[in-house]
This record gives C-alpha cells, sequence and structure tokens, in this order.
C-alpha cells in the first residue's frame, strides 16, 4: 500500500512538472507571435510600396492598422476571456493569427489590410492576456517569468527583422515570402498551446470574486493614467522604430539587408534588458530611477542617428534596444505592481493598452508624415526624441504607489 502511494505521488509530481513544463513552452511560443508579425514588416515597406503603389502614410499603416486593433479591442478581451476561457481564448487568437497571416501575403491592397487587421485583433488576445496567464500560473515568479516571455518575443522580432529580406529571396517570393512564412511559426504554436485547453479545464476569472473585491475607477486615477501613457509612448516609439528605421537606414546608404539588420541590432539589444529588467524591476521598491534611465537611453539612441546618421549605428541601436526592452518589460510589471488584486491587474491591463496603443497607432503615420512634409528624417527622429522625454517624465509618475492609494 505504501509503495502504491509512493508511485502515485511520484507520478503526481511528474505530471505537474511536465505540465508545468507544457506552460512555460506555450508561454513562450504564443510570445514568439506577438512581434515578428509586425517587425517583418519594416525592413521590406519600401518593396511593398513600390509593388502595390503606396503612398508613405499608406505604407505606414500597415504598423498603424495593427495598433488600432490593440487600442479598440484590448478592454474586451478580458471580458471573453470570462466567458470562454483564458487558455480556449489564446487558442482561437492563435488560429485567426495563421489565417491573417496567409491572408496578408496574398498579394493585392484589400487582402494586406484585411490581413493586418485580423493579425492586430489575434496578437491583441495575447497582448492583454498573457500577463494574467503569468500573474495567475506563475504568480511566485512573476518577474522571471514576465522577463522569460519578453525574450521569447523579442528574439523572434528580431529574427524577422534581420532575415526579412533573405527570408523573400530564399522563398523567391520577394515581400510576400518575408512577410507570410511567419503564419507557419503561428500555426506551430497554436499545437503547442492546444494542451492548455485539452489537458485541464480552461480557468476563467472568479467573476464572483470580483464583485467582492472594492471597486476602484481607473479613469479617476492619476497613477493609473500614468501607467497607460508610460505602456503608449514606449509602444509609439518601438513601433514607430519597427515601420520606418530600415526605409530610414536605407535611404542614407545602406543595402536593404544592412538596413533590415539595424532593426535586428535593436531587437537583440532588447533581449538581456527585457529579462533583466523585468527581474530587477520586480525586486525594487519603486520603478522611478528605471523610467529615467528608460528615457535617457532613447533619447541618446535617436539623438546620435540624428547626428551621426549610419556612422556608429550599432552603438545607437543598443541604445535604442536596451531602452525598448527595459520599458516593456517595466510596463508589463507596472499592471501587477501599481494594483492590489488581480482582477485591478486585468482592467488596468486592459485601459493601458487600449489608450496606450492608440496613442502608440499615431507614432508611424505621423513619422512618415513629416518626411513627406519635409523631406527630410531628421524632424520624424525629432518627434520621436520628445517622446523619450514625455516617456522619462511618465515613468517616473509610475514608479510607485498603487491606483487605490
Amino acid at each position: 500500500m505504501q509503495s502504491q502511494k509512493i508511485n502515485s505521488n511520484t507520478t503526481k509530481k511528474a505530471t505537474t512538472k511536465l505540465q508545468m513544463a507544457l506552460m512555460v513552452l506555450g508561454m513562450v511560443f504564443v510570445a514568439a507571435n506577438l512581434r515578428a508579425p509586425l517587425t517583418s514588416v519594416g525592413p521590406v515597406i519600401s518593396e511593398i510600396s513600390e509593388s502595390l503603389n503606396l503612398s508613405k502614410v499608406l505604407a505606414g499603416m500597415l504598423t498603424t492598422i495593427p495598433l488600432l486593433a490593440f487600442a479598440t479591442l484590448s478592454g474586451f478581451a478580458p471580458k471573453v476571456s470570462k466567458r470562454v476561457g483564458l487558455e480556449r481564448l489564446l487558442l482561437v487568437s492563435l488560429a485567426l493569427l495563421t489565417f491573417g497571416l496567409w491572408l496578408r501575403q496574398w498579394g493585392s491592397v484589400a487582402s494586406l489590410f484585411v490581413g493586418a487587421a485580423l493579425v492586430g485583433i489575434a496578437i491583441t488576445v495575447g497582448n492583454v492576456l498573457m500577463p494574467a496567464f503569468i500573474k495567475k500560473s506563475f504568480s511566485n515568479n512573476v518577474g522571471t517569468m514576465t522577463g522569460l516571455y519578453s525574450v521569447g518575443m523579442n528574439l523572434t522580432a528580431a529574427l524577422a527583422a534581420g532575415f526579412s529580406i533573405k527570408l523573400g529571396q530564399v522563398t523567391q517570393m520577394g515581400w510576400q515570402g518575408s512577410i507570410g512564412i511567419w503564419m507557419y511559426l503561428s500555426l506551430f504554436a497554436f499545437f503547442i498551446w492546444l494542451p492548455q485547453v485539452k489537458g485541464r479545464k480552461a480557468q476563467n476569472v472568479n467573476v464572483e470574486e470580483q464583485y467582492k473585491e472594492p471597486k476602484v475607477n481607473l479613469y479617476k486615477s492619476k497613477l493609473a493614467w500614468s501607467v497607460t501613457l508610460f505602456m503608449g509612448l514606449q509602444s509609439l516609439l518601438f513601433y514607430s522604430v519597427a515601420a520606418w528605421l530600415p526605409n530610414v537606414m536605407y535611404s542614407w546608404g545602406m543595402s536593404m539587408e544592412e538596413a533590415g539588420w539595424v532593426l535586428s541590432y535593436i531587437q537583440f539589444a532588447q533581449l538581456p534588458a527585457s529579462f533583466l529588467g523585468a527581474v530587477i524591476a520586480g525586486k525594487l521598491t519603486n520603478q522611478k530611477m528605471l523610467g529615467i534611465g528608460i528615457g535617457l537611453l532613447f533619447a541618446i539612441g535617436f539623438g546620435g542617428i540624428m547626428i551621426f546618421k549610419t556612422d556608429y549605428i550599432v552603438i545607437w541601436s543598443i541604445c535604442i534596444g536596451a531602452a525598448s526592452g527595459l520599458a516593456f518589460s517595466v510596463a508589463m510589471l507596472l499592471f501587477v505592481l501599481r494594483t492590489n488584486t488581480n482582477t485591478q491587474a486585468i482592467e488596468l491591463s486592459g485601459m493601458a493598452q487600449s489608450f496606450g496603443y492608440l496613442l502608440a497607432a499615431s507614432g508611424p503615420p505621423i513619422f512618415g508624415a513629416l518626411f513627406d512634409i519635409t523631406e527630410n528624417w531628421v524632424y520624424s527622429l525629432g518627434f520621436l526624441m520628445i517622446a523619450s522625454f514625455a516617456l522619462l517624465y511618465f515613468g517616473m509618475r509610475s514608479g510607485e504607489g498603487v491606483v487605490n492609494d
């Protein structure tokens, strides 16, 4: 009898370890699909524009459309997850992402933009729900798992940017191969995530608990708005860079492939910064100094490019990448650190990502429009410099306290 109990306990431990491994693997592969479909566009945006006769502002909409989806739908994702289950909704989003990526590379203006919208809708679900999944599943290791989540996202984003041109050449499909190949990654992630739905009953947010918690009106909280603006500005900077920096470098004399790798330098610099930033930020009593450091790193990077253009570009790329990695991981952690309950964290995540991405969506078209008006990229980069100092300010404002103080 005792032997059977030991065997039973051993089996349970092995099952628990397997479930934990599948959760971590699933989390990483979902994260791998949340930026690569967007960063793969920047290096080939000129090729897309020439192929389909798009203006720079319209080309910038390829990045803006997903951001508008983030802005308009982020508030709905938690509500839908209560009905269908968090894990199940994430599985549906991966299926939608695969279809959107297939449609986006079809070769017409209509399919390009409809596909971009579907990609944006699918990524919205992952953006909002994955922090909640991490908080629920890894409550004792939120900082470490947030860092791992960020690394998974940024690593594939870097590879997508760096190999975008090469993938088009290898597949002999040009820009369609560059941005279409990522549907295979999302399809693979679908099957990796499947055990989260089949292996256990999808867990919903406990609605009864929600009504027991004290209500907090986030829209009247200055701290909540500071977190929202920090989230929005760091996204505006990242997506503006992802959409346009390769094009800027190309117009200043780099080859298209070299220009694509500039974005990869930024992405690779994000990897250690996003992981360490999440771990460090989780251990600090407040994150004010991190907010200041992030803003200054962005400003140094953009200032260096404005002054030296393609010279020393690796240095400026590292500054921007480190700032972006820190900013993203800190933004994700602020949803947890600035709230007292899980429900408040989800609501703050929805608010910050909804209004934050609405702000971020203005970045790529403004960047492109400033060049169309002035025919000088320095003015576009100056716009990002101003945004960097605004980020510094709201980073300080978001650095301590909780939303119901």
